[in-house]
């Protein structure tokens, strides 16, 4: 005992009972320390972004960049709420139709794009009432005819197709000389002369209407044509596309949002993925996640990656989705024939002619003329890729050309796959999408072959040839 009385026993027991008590405060005040240093250091973090004006760059995914963000899709549902089950949306906002697979939603504006009232890519509005004067050609594909990652509404296919055609009939009331005349020469000399010429295309005002819808097939264009393009009275289409009907599988007849079959049977995949969605969402608002990202995971973006745009697995490398065999694509290709022989039956019965062109890809780009760009997405897209696309892509041309001997009257088809050595470099900035010069070169060749049609000239007046034998 102590000189106080206190056993030695009860002063142990004191001594234990404030080490205890000591522990059990660290337990407690630990985590609130935590949670107070993580609070002040989220504050500092936003303070940080917002000082150095990083806070739209943070608010990207460390994987993409601003314009592959705007030009993703956002599929919607009725509520206009985005899809949970599909992960990594966009900008351009798309809902579901069930006639047509999927529509953009109209009255939306980017920094890129611009979607009118119709649900077109087109800066002004489209009446359903067209203008005696006025010419309509509607350019109908996928993400490459939209303009995938293009600058602007002007940058397109269709904008700068309709530029040169614009052009071209100002310059046949400027110099209608340079053109064919109207009314042909008697003496046959002369009647020559004036053939060599080129020859007048309608008077009026021409508008090409981009009316493309990025990851859309020829099943999708084909209800299209027939459900949202022929009220606006076209006087031709222009089919650029190929690529994704090479890329569906058989087991589907257009393209469709991403696991929408699991949306509509599975509820509580439906749920489960509305919360994982809900948590990760709250965890990308916190700066110091963002930060982190961009730090310790910095971008790894493959443009190879984005070059089909629908996707039922993002992680499924694009090798996956050719044909594995001789008789998935047989079975690909007869669809796609038979889509596009729907689409000319449809537009024959009105006298409307089509143009057919097979998109370009990047194997069908010489080897001596591919920049390094170009290069490096050939590589990450490896030789089988490589080797089976070469093998099966063309046969979809074929399929195009044995249309138009059925159709001579009604059909022109173009092989834009094998691209001549005028195309400017880089052409593409991924497997299929093009740079904005690449657009250009496109529209020519298009101009070269709308401009030929005898449905657009104006064909001359013939006198008297039988006397000239």
């Amino acid at each position: 005992m102590y000189k106080n009385g206190t056993s030695r026993s009860l002063f142990y027991k004191k001594k234990q009972k404030k080490s205890k008590f000591s522990f059990l405060g660290f337990i407690i005040i630990a985590p609130l320390s935590l949670i107070f240093i993580l609070i002040v250091s989220e504050l500092l973090t936003r303070l940080y972004v917002n000082v150095t004006g990083q806070t739209e760059e943070i608010n990207l995914s460390p994987k993409e960049s601003k314009e592959l963000a705007e030009y993703r899709l956002k599929f919607l549902n009725h509520n206009g709420q985005p899809l949970d089950l599909i992960s990594d949306q966009g900008n351009l906002k798309v809902e579901r139709k069930i006639s047509v697979g999927y529509q953009i939603i109209p009255q939306q504006k980017s920094e890129s794009w611009q979607i009118n009232e119709q649900g077109f890519r087109e800066n002004d509005p489209l009446s359903l009432n067209k203008p005696k004067d006025e010419i309509r050609i509607f350019l109908l594909g996928g993400s490459t005819a939209f303009g995938y990652l293009n600058a602007n509404n002007n940058s397109t296919i269709s904008h700068q197709l309709e530029q040169k055609l614009q052009l071209r009939v100002k310059q046949q009331q400027s110099k209608p000389e340079t053109y064919r005349p109207d009314v042909f020469p008697f003496f046959k000399p002369l009647r020559d002369a004036a053939m060599s010429k080129p020859a007048k295309i309608k008077q009026g005002k021409y508008r090409v209407i981009n009316a493309a819808i990025p990851g859309y097939t020829s099943g999708n264009q084909l209800a299209q044509l027939a459900l949202e393009i022929l009220p606006y009275q076209p006087d031709l289409i222009v089919v650029l596309d190929g690529y994704s009907d090479l890329m569906l599988p058989t087991d589907k007849e257009a393209s469709e949002i991403p696991k929408i079959e699991t949306y509509l049977s599975n509820a509580p995949a439906h749920f489960q993925a509305y919360l994982d969605k809900y948590i990760q969402n709250k965890l990308q608002d916190i700066y110091l996640v963002k930060l982190g990202q961009k730090w310790f995971n910095p971008t790894d973006f493959s443009p190879v990656n984005q070059s089909l745009i629908v996707k039922e697995d993002d992680k499924k490398p694009l090798k996956n989705y050719l044909p594995q065999d001789d008789k998935e694509l047989k079975q690909r290709v007869q669809r796609y024939q038979q889509n596009q022989q729907k689409l000319v039956n449809i537009s024959a019965k009105i006298g409307i002619p089509v143009i057919f062109a097979l998109q370009p890809e990047i194997t069908g780009k010489k080897p001596n003329q591919l920049a390094d760009s170009e290069k490096v997405i050939l590589q990450e897209l490896g030789t089988d890729y490589q080797k089976k696309f070469k093998s099966q892509y063309p046969q979809f041309f074929q399929s195009l050309k044995q249309l138009e001997k059925t159709n001579p009257k009604n059909i022109k088809t173009l092989n834009l796959y094998q691209l001549s050595d005028k195309y400017p470099t880089p052409t593409f900035v991924d497997a299929v999408h093009l740079t904005e010069k690449t657009n250009q070169a496109i529209a020519n060749q298009l101009y070269s072959t709308i401009t030929s049609l005898e449905k657009i000239q104006i064909i001359p007046q013939f006198f008297y040839l039988k006397e000239d034998k």
